[in-house]
């Protein structure tokens, strides 16, 4: 069940508020299990200029859900904010799905909530080192090679900036680079 800490600055809570905050986050509580006590902190401010912000910080075992929004209304900033949030919440339990179907059906069914615990940190483990040599290039030759090697970045000598820099490919299909400072 989803709790509420609704704290007000510059502004006083009213109960219309309040009931108003609790009525968007409530639609968050689908994807809760019915056995947590999950607390929502909510904080309300206005400003000189009189933009609402909110924000919410949900914490929850294994992840912080927290999302702020500042808008003229503050009405407006509640419902951003309660939509960032069951995004964030979709996106989490994606994840969690994907990786449930990598290990593969059995362990995704198999009940063993110890071992779970312990092979979180394990997710981390370096599974492969690599050694590379850099080679000096222009980052357009490095995205060839990048494209070459039908690989999702490429680290390379940047010979415009004698430095260490990363191209890689974006969701849009576009390229970034990234350049170090030295």
């Amino acid at each position: 069940m989803l709790k509420y800490n609704v704290r007000g600055e510059n502004i006083e809570v009213t109960d219309a508020l309040r009931s108003y905050v609790e009525k968007r986050l409530n639609k968050l509580e689908k994807y809760f299990e019915l056995n947590q006590d999950v607390i929502a902190h909510v904080n309300l401010r206005v400003y000189r200029d009189h933009s609402a912000k909110v924000e919410v910080t949900i914490p929850l075992p294994y992840l912080v859900l927290r999302a702020e929004e500042t808008t003229d209304d503050m009405y407006r900033s509640i419902d951003f904010v309660s939509e960032k949030l069951e995004r964030q919440i979709r996106k989490y339990k994606t994840r969690v799905n994907r990786k449930s179907r990598e290990r593969g059906l059995q362990d995704f069914f198999v009940e063993q909530p110890e071992e779970e615990e312990e092979k979180k940190p394990s997710e981390f483990d370096i599974v492969r080192n690599k050694r590379v040599s850099l080679k000096p290039m222009d980052p357009e030759e490095a995205i060839l090679q990048m494209d070459m090697m039908e690989h999702d970045f490429f680290v390379f000598e940047d010979t415009e900036t004698n430095g260490i820099s990363v191209v890689y490919r974006r969701n849009d299909g576009r390229y970034g680079l990234i350049e170090t400072n030295e």
